[in-house]
């Protein structure tokens, strides 16, 4: 079975809603509100996997903002919040080995920014307030 095709099948067995697929560049776009996931996307970059999520755009973050999402980097299981190139956008991305990927590592990284949104959730809005 094509890596692809398997990280699908585990998407599948999680639970998770494939809202949309580019087969040609090995890339899904999988839901889960009750989890607090909402167009994650899973894109299978041999030699890995690279998770996704958009979590909100921040207008202007600022220094302390900067510390704090370091700080809660520090806490997370797997991944971290990082900025996209322009810096405005507040991105949970992770990286895993496609190569000996099974189902509960990736469960786990999934699992990982459902609990980071639970815990900091009502932080990281506060964020975009600011």
């Amino acid at each position: 079975m094509e890596k692809f095709d398997l990280v699908k099948e585990y998407l599948n067995d999680m639970g998770m809603a494939i809202v949309s697929e580019d087969p040609g560049n090995e890339l899904v776009v999988v839901e889960n509100e009750a989890e607090g996931i909402k167009n994650l996307i899973v894109d299978c970059e041999a030699p890995i996997v690279i998770l996704e999520q958009l979590i909100m755009k921040l207008p202007d973050p600022g220094p302390e903002t900067l510390k704090r999402l370091l700080q809660i980097n520090r806490e997370l299981v797997h991944g971290a919040f990082v900025l996209d190139d322009t810096g405005e956008l507040l991105i949970f991305r992770d990286t895993l080995q496609l190569e000996n990927l099974d189902c509960n590592e990736l469960e786990g990284s999934i699992k990982a920014l459902s609990l980071a949104l639970s815990e900091y959730g009502a932080e990281l809005l506060g964020f975009a307030a600011a």
